[in-house]
């Protein structure tokens, strides 16, 4: 039998977990904690975040500031940056992870398969050629090759502006 170490997830499974909304948490958070919170990008109506538990490595979330379950009321100038970001997401994913496709969606409720359903945001998960085989589809395991802290590192060198 082979095994599948993920020594990182220990530090998870043991902490105590919040009870507010992660993303309204994650960025009321100082900008010195930044990387610590994995928020990449802090705009004016919306932040880019990483994905705690990524599909694939680089896996990010653009997320409006606005604690709401869908884009409904959101005003135009968030609603488009949104778009804006998840350009700029797939353009440092380019850059940083020679990312050769993406997917980019969004689940709105519960029902349509959102974790966390009370905060509308949309997913960008980069894609190579092979990276999904038997064990993610036979298995349900993922292989994430590396810490998301390394993955940081790598996407906010690239970001607009500090390339």
């Amino acid at each position: 039998m082979k095994q599948l170490w993920s020594p990182w997830r220990m530090q998870y499974i043991l902490q105590d977990k919040p009870k507010g909304c992660v993303f309204c948490e994650a960025f009321a958070t100082d900008r010195s904690l930044d990387r610590e919170s994995l928020i990449l990008h802090r705009g004016a109506h919306c932040c880019v975040i990483m994905n705690l538990f990524p599909y694939n490595n680089g896996h990010l979330m653009v997320v409006p500031l606005a604690h709401q379950p869908s884009f409904e009321g959101l005003p135009s100038a968030a609603l488009l940056e949104v778009m804006d970001l998840v350009n700029q997401s797939v353009a440092a994913l380019q850059r940083a992870m020679d990312a050769q496709g993406f997917n980019i969606g969004v689940n709105m409720g519960k029902i349509a398969g959102a974790g966390i359903s009370d905060h509308v945001h949309v997913h960008v998960v980069p894609r190579w050629a092979g990276d999904t085989n038997f064990i993610t589809t036979l298995g349900e395991v993922r292989c994430i090759p590396e810490s998301l802290q390394d993955s940081y590192d790598k996407l906010k060198a690239n970001w607009d502006g500090n390339a």
